[in-house]
C-alpha cells in the first residue's frame, strides 16, 4: 500500500511514498534502541550542533520545500515559508536550551550523619521516541517540528510517523533530517521515518519505544494513549489534541472598541482556514453589543480557501450541520471556492444557556467557523465559563489595564487553560523559555506537560537518583569535574555553570 497526496485546491491525487513494511520498522525500532545510549551521552553542545545543522538545512532547501508544501496542504506560499523560518528558528532555539542545560536539573548533596550518603539526580533521557505530526502545521508541527527538535535535544533517538496530509513532504524532510544528522556525526539510528497507519501502530507497541508525543484530533490522541496503555508495560503518550477556545469581552471593552475586537477575532478564527489548534471559537459578549454582526459583516474580506484534507472539510461541514442542530443560528457566511476540498468561513449565535456540558456547542468544529454567544451580567458569565470544556488557550478583550473585569476573568479561565492571553488573540504560539502549550483535559492528555517552549524537553526524559555510585560509573551531568559545564544545585546552593566542555 501506498499513501496518495491529494491537492486540496483541486482535490487530485498524486502518487505518494509506499507504506513502511512491518520488517522495516521493526529494523527501525532497534537501531533506535541500539543508539539510545550514545546519544543520551552525546553532549549537549553536540547535540545543539546537530540541530544548527537542522536549522541551516531547512533554510538552504526552503524553496523546495515550500513548494511541496503547498501543493499538499494548499496553505499558501507566504504562510508556509514563514512557517518554515520559523521552525528553523525553533530548531536553533531547542538547540540553545540543551546546550544551557538546566533542564537536567542536577543536584549533588553530601547527606550528613552517622553513615554519610552521597546522592546525586538528574533528569536522564528516557530513550526512542515515536512522533505523530500534524496536519495543518506540515514544518512547525510535522516530521521535524517540536516534538522531534526536543526530543533530539533532550538525548533521545526519534522514530516519526509521516502524516497521510502531506506525505510526499513528510518523506522529503525525513531525508533531510537523516542526511544532516549523518554528516554532523549524530549516531545511526538517531532519527527515522515510516509511512502508514499500521507502521505508526507498531511504533506505538514495540517495547523498545518509550514515549509518544502526538499532535492532533481528540479522537486519534485519545486512541494512541489507551493503546500505549494497554501494553504490558505502559508508556505516557504527550498529545496536544485542542479543543474549543472561549474569548471574552469585557462590558467595558465592548463600549470601548468593539469594532476592533470584531476584526481581530475574525482575523484570528478564520487563519489558515481555522485550522488551528489555538483558533478562538467561542467569543462570549455583553448583550446588546452586536458583536456576532460585527463578525459577520466582516466575512467577505476573508478570501476563499481550502480544508487540509477532504475528511476535514467533510467534518467541517458535518459539523456546522450539528451545531445548527444543537441551536446554533447562521449569522453570516462568507465565500467559498469552487472547487477541492473548500469551506467558507462562517459565524454563528447562540443562548448562552445552552452552554452545558454535552452540548455539541462546546465541541471542536475544526475549521473558520465561531460561536457568538451574549450574557446578561456578570453572574450569568461567570456561571456559563465554568461549563466550559478546558482549553488550550482563552482571550480576554479588555478596556485597558485598568479594567475592573480583568482579574477575576483571567484568574478563573486559568484554572482551565494552558495559557490565558489579555487584549490578544490566542493563535500563534511563541516558542520560548516561557511558552506553556497545553491544558488539562482534553485540551491534551498531560496537564503538566508542554509542546512547545524550553519546557518541552522535560516530556523525554525522567528523574534518576544514584546513592553512593563510584565517579567512574556516575552520567557526566554527575561527575564532580561537571564534564558538560552545567548549572547544577550542589548541596543545596545554585552553581553556575562553568566553561563548557566539548
Amino acid at each position: 500500500m501506498s499513501s496518495p497526496s491529494r491537492d486540496p485546491r483541486t482535490g487530485a491525487t498524486h502518487p505518494g511514498p509506499a507504506d513502511t513494511p512491518p520488517e522495516r520498522v521493526t529494523a527501525l525500532v532497534e537501531a533506535a534502541a541500539a543508539a539510545a545510549p550514545a546519544v543520551a551521552a552525546t553532549s549537549p553542545v553536540n547535540r545543539e550542533r546537530w540541530l544548527v545543522a537542522l536549522a541551516e538545512a531547512f533554510e538552504s532547501t526552503a524553496a523546495r520545500l515550500v513548494e511541496l508544501a503547498d501543493a499538499e496542504t494548499a496553505l499558501g506560499l507566504e504562510r508556509l515559508g514563514g512557517e518554515l523560518g520559523k521552525t528553523a528558528a525553533q530548531a536553533r532555539f531547542y538547540g540553545a536550551v540543551t546546550a544551557e542545560g538546566s533542564w537536567l536539573s542536577a543536584r549533588l548533596d553530601r547527606v550528613a550523619g552517622n553513615a554519610p550518603v552521597d546522592l546525586r539526580r538528574a533528569n536522564l533521557p528516557v530513550g526512542p521516541v515515536a512522533v505523530f505530526g500534524a496536519s495543518n502545521f506540515p514544518f512547525s508541527f510535522g516530521v521535524a517540528g517540536h516534538d522531534t527538535l526536543s526530543a533530539l535535544a533532550a538525548g533521545c533517538p526519534v522514530l516519526v510517523k509521516a502524516h497521510p496530509a502531506h506525505p510526499r513532504l513528510s518523506l522529503r524532510i525525513g531525508q533531510l533530517v537523516a542526511a544532516t544528522l549523518a554528516d554532523v556525526g549524530a549516531p545511526a539510528g538517531a532519527f527515522g521515518l515510516v509511512v502508514g497507519f499500521q507502521a505508526g501502530l507498531a511504533l506505538v507497541d514495540a517495547p523498545q519505544m518509550r514515549t509518544v508525543a502526538f499532535t492532533g484530533s481528540q479522537a486519534g490522541g485519545t486512541a494512541l494513549v489507551q493503546r500505549a496503555g494497554a501494553r504490558p508495560d505502559p508508556i505516557p503518550v504527550f498529545a496536544e489534541m485542542g479543543t474549543v477556545n472561549p474569548a471574552v469581552v469585557t462590558p467595558a471593552a465592548a463600549q470601548a472598541d468593539l469594532a476592533g475586537i470584531a476584526e481581530g477575532f475574525l482575523a484570528s478564527f478564520t487563519l489558515g482556514q481555522g485550522q488551528f489548534c489555538t483558533k478562538p471559537g467561542l467569543l462570549l459578549t455583553p448583550r446588546g453589543a452586536g458583536a456576532a454582526n460585527a463578525v459577520a459583516s466582516a466575512l467577505s474580506a476573508v478570501p476563499p480557501g481550502w480544508s487540509l484534507t477532504e475528511r476535514i472539510a467533510a467534518g467541517y461541514h458535518d459539523g456546522l450541520r450539528a451545531l445548527v442542530s444543537a441551536g446554533a443560528r447562521l449569522v453570516g457566511e462568507g465565500c467559498r471556492a469552487e472547487a477541492g476540498f473548500a469551506v467558507a468561513p462562517t459565524v454563528l449565535s447562540a443562548d448562552l444557556d445552552d452552554l452545558q456540558p454535552g452540548s455539541r456547542l462546546l465541541e471542536e468544529c475544526f475549521g473558520p467557523v465561531a460561536l457568538v454567544f451574549e450574557y446578561d451580567d456578570l453572574v450569568q458569565l461567570r456561571a456559563a465559563l465554568g461549563r466550559l470544556q478546558p482549553s488550550l488557550a482563552a482571550a480576554v478583550a479588555t478596556a485597558g489595564p485598568d479594567d475592573p473585569d480583568t482579574g477575576w476573568l483571567v484568574a478563573q479561565l486559568s484554572t482551565r487553560v494552558g495559557r490565558v492571553v489579555v487584549d490578544g488573540w490566542p493563535t500563534g504560539v511563541a516558542t520560548s523559555w516561557s511558552q506553556q502549550h497545553g491544558g488539562p483535559w482534553p485540551a491534551a492528555s498531560r496537564q503538566d506537560a508542554t509542546s512547545v517552549g524550553a519546557a518541552a524537553l522535560d516530556r523525554f526524559t525522567r528523574p534518576v537518583a544514584f546513592q553512593d555510585v563510584p565517579e567512574s560509573a556516575l552520567p557526566a551531568a554527575l561527575r564532580n569535574d561537571n564534564p558538560w559545564g552545567l548549572p547544577r544545585r550542589v548541596d543545596g546552593v545554585l552553581q553556575p555553570p562553568k566553561g563548557v566542555g566539548p
